[in-house]
């Protein structure tokens, strides 16, 4: 099973902020993207927007005096260097899509933390739940990419070269490439992650422009950036993530918590699931399966799967037997894989899991910027939406744990506060596993047998029958189906 770094170097201003956590990430040796992608400019967006509509202005004449008092500034800063703004260049250059990526996910696992009894839901301080996480991630890696599409466009459009090219004895920190500098892809990318993670986490904004700020002028201080690179990168990346908040505004998510308790209306044809928590609470989000989909709605729905075996059924006896037996076997195995894929409170979730999978191929391959944020939108589109379809099956036939059928059963890990059937695991990591196999071919069979190890591991801990992990996985293939079909058309080779 392919190795995930996680929580490994621990960067000096991290540790200022975040208020109860800090964030320890990994730092990869610094590394040459593979491709400039210099049609990425014309690559689809999800969101629509056209590089065009969103004004980028000319940049100076390298004859002028404010290009040369630009390229002064660099200059004087790579002469002044600390070696804390070293370490900070060197950590942001490799990689900045991955970086925040990274601190989105910490900052997932620091608010993945069930709502204490009674309190009233803070939309400052949410509940990041594996359906919530799933629209956070979406939301950050779309406005990631739209923006660096438009970079791109503007990139080649204007054509300026990185500084070194105008002053070949300029220090450097990173590698050199082809790369135009303007606008700064970094800028755009730093703005466009700002403005996103500050909307869904409001009380980290202070720490969030920190880094933001950080990562900017680390580019400067690195040597690869003039401030009016960055100057315009940064309204690129802002403009396109208010693009996305926009939508957010009207997807539906405000009702997913279901203030009106519409869930205790459903009516199944058995005793139907309750929660299992030690003062029954409140499930999660009862009405996500109605938030807007990324990818076509009615494709999305014609995924959900028919009606469980009825309890009492010998199909269903069959399954609740073997769930039994998996749970008092003793089999290491089965608790290696219970543990591994658990992603339960305090932890990324299940999709922060699979985008930590998918950084390390996206390290071996050398993606560039464009091609990683192309990745993660197409993964985490697709694992929001086949969290939708699953959700949906959920509250539609709120089907019973199987420890609330047969208390004997003793479950490997905590009990999820919502119905059974389908796997919200098997859902996400077939959806997630079936665009990464597309995506990276050779390593499509390990990719694929991972989701069906995180689908198991959900039946022999007890938490699942095997019929919520077959049709989750069919499901989240399906979606994960409709994401290949959109990243044939996208225009990326």
């Amino acid at each position: 099973m392919k190795k995930i770094h996680f929580l490994i170097f621990l960067l000096p201003l991290m540790m200022l902020s975040c208020q109860e956590q800090q964030l320890s990430i990994f730092s990869p040796e610094l590394a040459q993207p593979a491709t400039l992608d210099p049609n990425g400019g014309k690559w689809r967006t999800v969101t629509g927007v056209v590089p065009q509509s969103i004004e980028v202005v000319t940049p100076a004449d390298s004859s002028s005096d404010f290009f040369k008092n630009e390229m002064l500034e660099i200059e004087r800063l790579s002469l002044a260097r600390t070696p804390e703004q070293i370490a900070q260049a060197e950590y942001w250059g490799s990689g900045s899509v991955l970086r925040w990526n990274q601190i989105a996910r910490e900052l997932v696992a620091k608010y993945n933390i069930p709502p204490e009894e009674g309190s009233i839901p803070n939309p400052a301080k949410p509940v990041a739940s594996p359906p919530w996480a799933a629209r956070a991630y979406a939301m950050l890696s779309v406005a990631q990419y739209d923006a660096l599409v438009t970079t791109w466009h503007y990139k080649f459009h204007f054509n300026r070269a990185a500084p070194a090219v105008f002053n070949p004895s300029l220090s450097l920190l990173l590698p050199k490439n082809d790369l135009p500098s303007y606008p700064s892809e970094d800028a755009a990318i730093a703005e466009a992650s700002f403005t996103i993670l500050k909307a869904l986490f409001p009380l980290e904004e202070s720490y969030l422009k920190d880094l933001a700020q950080q990562h900017q002028f680390s580019r400067l201080v690195a040597g690869a950036n003039l401030r009016s690179d960055l100057t315009a990168g940064a309204n690129v990346g802002t403009r396109v993530a208010n693009r996305v908040l926009t939508r957010a505004k009207t997807d539906r998510m405000s009702l997913a918590s279901d203030p009106d308790d519409t869930w205790l209306n459903i009516a199944v044809p058995y005793e139907p699931w309750r929660s299992l928590e030690p003062t029954p609470t409140k499930p999660v989000l009862p009405l996500y399966g109605q938030v807007k989909t990324w990818f076509d709605s009615a494709a999305v729905f014609a995924t959900i799967p028919a009606a469980p075996p009825l309890i009492g059924s010998a199909e269903f006896q069959a399954d609740l037997n073997k769930v039994a037996a998996y749970t008092r076997s003793g089999v290491r195995d089965y608790w290696r894989m219970a543990d591994f894929w658990a992603d339960g409170s305090g932890t990324f979730t299940p999709i922060g899991h699979w985008n930590a999978i998918a950084e390390d191929y996206i390290r071996e391959e050398q993606l560039n910027e464009l091609r990683t944020a192309r990745v993660l939108a197409l993964l985490n589109r697709s694992a929001m939406d086949a969290g939708i379809a699953c959700w949906h099956t959920k509250y539609k036939y709120f089907l019973p744990r199987p420890s609330q059928i047969d208390p004997t059963i003793k479950t490997a890990a905590g009990i999820p506060n919502f119905p059974a059937y389908t796997s919200g695991h098997s859902t996400f990591s077939m959806a997630s596993a079936t665009i990464l196999a597309h995506l990276f071919p050779d390593h499509s069979q390990e990719i694929i047998s991972m989701a069906d190890e995180a689908g198991l591991s959900r039946v022999v801990s007890g938490i699942h029958y095997e019929f919520d992990n077959t049709e989750g996985k069919k499901c989240g293939r399906a979606v994960g189906n409709l994401a290949i079909e959109w990243a044939l058309l996208d225009g990326a080779d």
